[in-house]
Parts: structure tokens; C-alpha cells; sequence
């Protein structure tokens, strides 16, 4: 019995010891754990935290295999791909139109033509863009049957392009029609403020209200120019043959891009600057109070006349590209002055015109454009006819100006500008009342910073001199003062 008892004491002895011997080994490894818990929480606040920004930033770069090593390398001319929509028969009188805005060795893209070059294209000009002769899609038109078998070229064109650019990689891919003048300066600068990783399909309105109602409120016009990130190109090259089977009763290649766009999941992004330019006739009134945004393009310059005086449509583009040259970020941005001693009001175009006016009028007047054009289509009689607001060109001396067409553009000392307008033809009115007159003037000089204009939200003041009866008046513009009255 005492042994037995002796035997059961000693194997409880031995389990009290495991025991012991156990949780020893549990408090140290507690104790372990506690420790590495201590120094991971160290570890971690010492480290900087990654940001959401941070984070979209790394799933970017997974997303385009083209994009810069580095992310937020800034947008220049050479990641934009042109595609401008063309034909071998406009293009004899339409080149100089693009001649005039394309920078040889410079601007990357191609002008597709519906047939290879002939007479007077060859040999074809290096100042031109380089052409290619768009693919024979007979056999898809003969099985599709569209509506406008034409039209279905310029939508495959997405394609033709994309599959040539992609190999050279870009990040906005840019399409217009040959009668359009881009301005690539502002537009680099514009598309640089958009994530080109993600999907984007940038483009406006039509000028004119019966073209959005007829077609859409929600497309971009595309002879305007309408731009699309690299995503949203390589996508809508990936399904472009199905789309245009489903579309091919649509009648624009507007409208069907915009549809072949939407059935992605994107819609427009729209930005004012790209100008479809619907309406006729003589449109100085309309350039001569731009927006307060940088001028994109300009539009069918068959239809409308010669936008300077006494030049043809591609000699009076060029002229208008010799001040884009300098600074397209003041070209056609209002500035408007005033003299209060011979009550004057100077409404500055710059680059292109100078309306004076012998009274003082507000700003909130002169800032609408003079319906100086016509309407798209005739007649429409029925208003609303734009898209922007205008007033009538008045035959009363103290409402219609002296206008000043531009002239020439020289660099000065001092890191200033010097633009000069001249007379194109007499007002042929009395004066004004109680204003001194201005008939005597026939140039404006004007003075500007050689400085890219960033503010657009802030008018810029300037300050006149004149004595009476000079042939020449003299604009300096300058910051405005803290609340200064501009009118």
C-alpha cells in the first residue's frame, strides 16, 4: 500500500514538473512575442505613410505599360498623337491650313487621305503632316451597308492610327478635320492637367445650338478636335469593328464615336477652347471676345471669311500664326482698357484685334461677342441661334468701333512684347458726343509681359496713352491694383 502510494506521489511529482516546465515555456514565449509586437509597432511609425495619391499612383503604373518611369512626368508635344481626317481631292486647297500649325519633325501623326496623293501634292510637301492612304474596307462596307459608306473610313481611321502610334508610345491621341487649326501649345498645357492613365474623351460642344439638338448635347464635334487618353484609345480600337456593325446607320463619324465611347462606360469630358466654329460669314466679332480659356482650334475656315482683311483663308491662318508663334497662351484673350480722359474703351483681341470705342461702356457689355456672322443653316429665324451670348453690331457711333486688325509682332527689351493693329478700313460715322474722337488713330501698340498668361480667371489692366490728334496710340498692360474698377 506505501508503495503503491510512493509510486502515485512521485508520478504526480513528475506532472507538477512538466507543468512548470510548460508555462515556463509559454511566459517566454509571451514574453517573445511582446517584444517583436514592440518592434514592429516602432518600425511602423518610423515609416512614412503611403498616401491614397500613392497608391493610385503604383495602380497607374501597372496600368499602362507605356507610361514614364516616372508618374508625374509632365505632358509635352511628344506624347500627343494627331489624326487628321482628310481627302485627297480638299487637301490641294486645304493644306495651308495644316501647314500652318504643323511643326515638321515636331508634331507626331499622320493626315489620312481616302486615295494616295496626285498633281500638285507631289512631291509631297515636308511641311505638310505625312499621309497615309486609309485601308480598303469594301469588303466590310458591302457587308455592313451603312448609311454613308465614307463615313465608316474616317471611324476605322481610331484604328489605323492607334495600331502604328502604339508601337511608339503616346499618351493622347488627338483627332480633327483638315480644315481645323490646332493651337499645340495650349493644347499640350490643357491635356497635361488630365491623369492620362485613366479614360478620358475630351472635346465641346457645337457653336451652334440646333447642331447639339440635332446630333448631341453630350458629343464632342470632332472637326473642332476631340482628344482621347491611351486607355480609352486602345480600347476603342479593340472593339471599333463591332461598334461600327452596330452604328453603322449613324451618318457622322461624330456620333458614332461618341456611341462606340459610351457602350464603354465613358462620357464627354467637355472643355471650351475646341471651336466648331458653325456659322458663316465673317466671324471677327466672335474671335474678338474669346472666352476666358486658352484658344484650342478653330474650325471651317471653308465656310467662313477670311478671318483678316484683304488675305486669302490659308495666307490670313498663317498671319494669325505668327502671334500664336510667340505666345499662344495670350492669343485671343480679352483685355479691356479704358481712358477716361477722352472716354474711351479699348477692347484688345490679342493677336488679332483692337476694337476702340468712344464711349465708356462696361465690361460685362463688351465681353459678348458682336454678331458680326451668320447662322449655320439659312434660314433659321427662330431664336436661340448659339451657344454663347451676342449682341448686334449698332450703327449708333457711340456703340460701333473703330476695329484694328493685327499687324506684326516684335520682341522687345525688357522681356516685353510688342503687338501693332492697323485700320482696315474708316468707320465712316460722326463721332460720338461728349467723347473725343478717334477717326485720327491708325495704329494701336500694344505692350504685353513675353510671359506665358496662366490666370485666366484674372483680367489683366493696362494703362493708355494718347495725344490728341496722333496717328498712334500706345497700350501697356500691367497687373491690376488690389479692387481695382475696371469699369
Amino acid at each position: 500500500m506505501s508503495t503503491k502510494f510512493a509510486t502515485n506521489s512521485s508520478s504526480i511529482v513528475e506532472s507538477l514538473s512538466q507543468i512548470g516546465r510548460l508555462v515556463s515555456l509559454l511566459k517566454i514565449l509571451l514574453i517573445c512575442m511582446v517584444i517583436l509586437y514592440s518592434c514592429f509597432v516602432l518600425y511602423s511609425v518610423n515609416q512614412p505613410k503611403q498616401t491614397e495619391a500613392d497608391s493610385l499612383s503604383v495602380s497607374r503604373t501597372e496600368k499602362n505599360p507605356l507610361q514614364s518611369k516616372v508618374t508625374d512626368s509632365p505632358t509635352n508635344i511628344s506624347h500627343l498623337i494627331f489624326a487628321i481626317l482628310g481627302s485627297e481631292g480638299a487637301w490641294h486647297h486645304r493644306k495651308g491650313y495644316g501647314e500652318a500649325w504643323w511643326r515638321p519633325n515636331v508634331t507626331r501623326g499622320f493626315l489620312y487621305l481616302d486615295a494616295a496623293p496626285n498633281g500638285d501634292l507631289l512631291p509631297w510637301s515636308s511641311a505638310s503632316p505625312p499621309y497615309r492612304v486609309s485601308e480598303n474596307l469594301d469588303k466590310l462596307i458591302k457587308k455592313i451597308t451603312p448609311a454613308v459608306p465614307r463615313i465608316i473610313r474616317l471611324v476605322h481611321t481610331i484604328v489605323e492610327v492607334f495600331r502604328e502610334a502604339d508601337k511608339k508610345g503616346f499618351r493622347w491621341l488627338v483627332i480633327g478635320d483638315d480644315d481645323t487649326v490646332f493651337f499645340v501649345d495650349n493644347l499640350v498645357d490643357v491635356l497635361s492637367k488630365y491623369d492620362h492613365t485613366n479614360y478620358y474623351y475630351i472635346g465641346c460642344q457645337s457653336d451652334y445650338v440646333k447642331s447639339n439638338f440635332w446630333f448631341s448635347f453630350n458629343m464632342g464635334f470632332g472637326g473642332a478636335g476631340i482628344a482621347l487618353s491611351y486607355p480609352l484609345a486602345k480600347a476603342l480600337a479593340k472593339d471599333m469593328d463591332a461598334c461600327i456593325r452596330r452604328y453603322a446607320h449613324m451618318n457622322t463619324f461624330d456620333i458614332i464615336t461618341m456611341f462606340c465611347i459610351s457602350d464603354i462606360g465613358v462620357n464627354l469630358s467637355p472643355h471650351k477652347g475646341l471651336h466648331q466654329v458653325d456659322m458663316n460669314g465673317d466671324i471677327s466679332g466672335y474671335l474678338s471676345a474669346h472666352l476666358k480659356t486658352p484658344l484650342l482650334s478653330l474650325h471651317h475656315f471653308d465656310e467662313v471669311q477670311p478671318i483678316f482683311p484683304g488675305m486669302d483663308r490659308a495666307a490670313a491662318i498663317q498671319h494669325l500664326m505668327k502671334a500664336a508663334d510667340v505666345d499662344q497662351s495670350r492669343l485671343l484673350q480679352q483685355t479691356i482698357c479704358y481712358h477716361r480722359k477722352h472716354r474711351w474703351s479699348i477692347s484688345i483681341s490679342w493677336g488679332y484685334s483692337v476694337n476702340v470705342y468712344e464711349r465708356i461702356i462696361p465690361r460685362s457689355w463688351l465681353q459678348i461677342a458682336i454678331e458680326t456672322f451668320q447662322t449655320w443653316v439659312a434660314p433659321n429665324k427662330d431664336p436661340p441661334h448659339f451657344m454663347f451670348n451676342t449682341r448686334f453690331a449698332e450703327n449708333d457711333p457711340c456703340e460701333t468701333p473703330h476695329v484694328f486688325f493685327f499687324e506684326s509682332i516684335q520682341m522687345m527689351p525688357g522681356n516685353v512684347i510688342l503687338t501693332s493693329y492697323y485700320r482696315a478700313r474708316p468707320r465712316e460715322l460722326p463721332p460720338c458726343f461728349a467723347s473725343l474722337p478717334a477717326d485720327y488713330l491708325s495704329h494701336v501698340h500694344v505692350y504685353s509681359p513675353a510671359t506665358k498668361r496662366t490666370k485666366m480667371n484674372r483680367c489683366e489692366c493696362c494703362d493708355i496713352s494718347y495725344a490728341e490728334g496722333a496717328k498712334n496710340a500706345v497700350v501697356k498692360f500691367r497687373e491690376c491694383m488690389p479692387d481695382e474698377i475696371l469699369a
